[in-house]
């Protein structure tokens, strides 16, 4: 362990900053909360969200309900685009819903949805936001399970804040949240009223001019995440992406052999997480049971969907042998009844 208050920690601090600055692919700033994803997600919202202040919420599973009920926690007006769980939001409801809505201070979009294995076409969304007048709402961007995995532009695409978790496809344990923060937004987080303290982006912002963090962070944390990020830019960020491609692929196609419908549509399906339907006459909520007997996790379903679909989790340090693993599980698993 080392002293947070002292030169060692500037330095990782430092080091981990600026590698979180290449995947993120933003120039801004980038402010790392001891936390889980959730705490990120709940910190964007103390600080920028009055109460009263409207938002529309787009949600397309369970992690964009959660991102919604923060929001609604805080008081916020929150006007919700809902969309048929397997399906990405369609960029026409969006428009509308801004319509309705032409005072939000902020729209809230998960990126990719692990709870129905979706990716939204987070570029087009924010097209969308970014044609209103003086540049539309706030952008803000639930992509716990997508940056460093999957493509998401933070700067190109005009996102005000991106939130991620290090537990993801960084690759790391859980304890550290990460948020890309644009210059429009650091106005907001400075005119808001919100009640906040130990997510105050401010003193974040003011303690990591100094190479510290207000509060004591995750130090081991940060010790991993700066292995997994010399580990992404080794690899380079397209082949990041490109294998994550392959390997989501090869989890669909070995499960379709097996006799497995994709939930999602396959237009829209995340590279990821694949989320499967359970076969006709398959007790879907003993799966996952009977993999962890054989030495794999995989998950169920939540909320309305328990016991309807699995999931196979293969973002981070993951390959095509490894869902080998996972397929060969599943017959097993299968045969059991």
């Amino acid at each position: 362990m080392i002293n947070h208050r002292g030169p060692e920690f500037k330095d990782l601090l430092a080091k981990v900053t600026a590698d979180l600055r290449t995947v993120f692919q933003t120039e801004h700033e980038i402010m790392i909360l001891t936390g889980s994803g959730t705490g990120g997600l709940e910190a964007a919202i103390v600080n920028l969200v009055n109460p009263g202040d409207k938002v529309v919420a787009v949600s397309i599973g369970e992690f964009g309900e959660r991102l919604a009920d923060i929001a609604r926690v805080y008081g916020a007006d929150v006007a919700k685009v809902s969309v048929p769980y397997g399906q990405a939001a369609d960029p026409q409801a969006l428009e509308e819903a801004l319509d309705r809505t032409p005072d939000a201070r902020a729209v809230l979009v998960t990126h990719n949805e692990t709870s129905t294995g979706v990716t939204n076409d987070l570029r087009t969304l924010a097209e969308v936001v970014r044609s209103r007048p003086n540049g539309g709402p706030l952008l803000v961007v639930d992509g716990v399970s997508s940056v460093g995995s999957i493509p998401l532009k933070t700067d190109e695409w005009g996102c005000d804040v991106v939130i991620s978790g290090s537990q993801k496809g960084w690759m790391a344990p859980p304890g550290l949240a990460m948020l890309a923060i644009s210059p429009r937004a650091w106005e907001a987080v400075e005119a808001c009223k919100c009640p906040r303290y130990y997510f105050d982006l401010r003193q974040a912002r003011k303690y990591a001019a100094t190479g510290q963090t207000p509060w004591t962070p995750a130090v081991g944390v940060f010790y991993a995440l700066r292995a997994g990020l010399e580990l992404i830019l080794q690899e380079g960020l397209e082949n990041v992406y490109a294998r994550h491609r392959r390997v989501a692929q090869h989890c669909r196609d070995g499960a379709h052999e097996l006799g497995f419908e994709l939930f999602p549509d396959p237009a829209y399906a995340s590279n990821t997480v694949t989320c499967l339907k359970v076969p006709a006459g398959v007790d879907g909520a003993a799966l996952p049971g009977r993999m962890r007997a054989q030495g794999v996790e995989i998950a169920g379903g939540q909320g309305k969907l328990k016991g309807q679909i699995i999931r196979v989790g293969h973002l981070g340090y993951v390959h095509e042998a490894d869902i080998d693993d996972v397929l060969r599980a599943l017959r097993v698993a299968l045969g059991e009844g």
